[in-house]
């Protein structure tokens, strides 16, 4: 989203594809300013049972690389009928173009498979692979001690042609300056992930919040999720929260209930927001993460098997949050995309 918003303010025309529900936070954003184009996601499911996650994941691996070639395909079409002159992607690795200047974002350069090192090393080298077919891959994150993805940003090796762009988020002015207008006891319950997991931790959630004493803003984050027959009178409900509505709530709320995804954290971090974090089960990269979070006294993390929404809140009120991130770590991707920009 800044990435948009700064590409717009450069009087430069984004194109945007995504899925369904990407295309709609975009739209809400930024209306008929962004033309979008349908383009679907790699749809990885995680299973119920986090003892065989890992060996699903790897049956997925086919599927996966066949959605990469056919990505690279619809590309070649898009460029030629969009006359695209420039390629961002987002963790897609098949929308790099032999002609057209094309960079990949991401996160993770470290891979995490769960499974042991050898694994990872074998992962690793099919990333890396397709990472160098693009110009230049830029990671989301800062280098060196302050950096909020730790090793996932930082391996041993770094590509050839990385870039650390700083943290991004919808929620950041261009610095960072932590407001917390929280005035009550109210707890923002923000769902996301993958099926069948997310509607699983929704559940669990919502048989908890029902017993909380202050207030709670429950985000199902799905547009699917049906409306519950008998919501509570200190519950309010939402199918899915976006754009100013969603920061509105984060800001207020005392704590925010979430799963440990990346740009999460980073939103989070813009506005120096307490969590609990519940890591996806079998995603290690969320795991990871959470653990991280939790080490760092950040965030307070609890796994979704067992989870004790009380036993979490009292646990989270001993948080410190962020106190170490660079005041400019918000705004060092408008640099880099400017000197990008500018090759075109």
């Amino acid at each position: 989203m800044p990435l948009i918003g700064h590409i717009l303010e450069k009087g430069h025309m984004p194109v945007f594809a995504g899925n369904r529900a990407q295309q709609s936070i975009v739209s809400e954003a930024y209306g008929k300013d962004v033309p979008l184009l349908p383009l679907q996601g790699y749809d990885i499911t995680y299973s119920p049972l986090n003892r065989v996650a890992q060996a699903g994941l790897l049956l997925q691996i086919p599927r996966v690389l066949r959605t990469i070639r056919q990505e690279h395909q619809w590309l070649q079409e898009v460029v030629r009928d969009h006359k695209i002159g420039g390629i961002i992607a987002d963790n897609r690795y098949g929308l790099y173009h032999a002609t057209v200047p094309a960079v990949i974002m991401t996160h993770q350069l470290h891979v995490l498979s769960g499974m042991g090192s050898v694994a990872d090393g074998l992962v690793q080298r099919m990333h890396y692979r397709y990472l160098q077919r693009f110009g230049d891959v830029w990671v989301a994150d800062t280098a060196g001690g302050h950096s909020l993805a730790g090793m996932l940003a930082q391996p041993e090796v770094l590509p050839k042609n990385t870039k650390y762009i700083g943290l991004l988020s919808r929620f950041a002015n261009g610095n960072n300056v932590p407001t917390d207008t929280s005035t009550a006891d109210t707890l923002l319950v923000l769902l996301s992930g993958p099926e069948p997991q997310r509607s699983m931790l929704s559940q669990v959630l919502w048989r908890q919040a029902a017993g909380y004493e202050g207030r709670v803003i429950f985000a199902e984050g799905s547009d699917k999720a049906a409306r519950p027959a008998d919501i509570p009178p200190h519950i309010t409900w939402h199918a899915r929260l976006a754009g100013s509505v969603l920061e509105e709530a984060m800001r207020a709320a005392r704590l925010v209930v979430c799963r440990s995804g990346y740009s999460t954290l980073m939103d989070l971090a813009a506005i120096g927001k307490r969590a609990i974090l519940i890591p996806t089960p079998g995603q290690t990269e969320q795991e990871y993460l959470g653990r991280r979070m939790h080490e760092q006294g950040i965030h307070h993390t609890m796994p979704q098997n067992g989870f004790d929404l009380g036993m979490a809140v009292k646990a989270a009120g001993h948080l410190h949050g962020y106190n170490a991130i660079p005041a400019t770590a918000f705004a060092a991707y408008r640099h880099v995309l400017d000197e990008w920009l500018a090759t075109l």
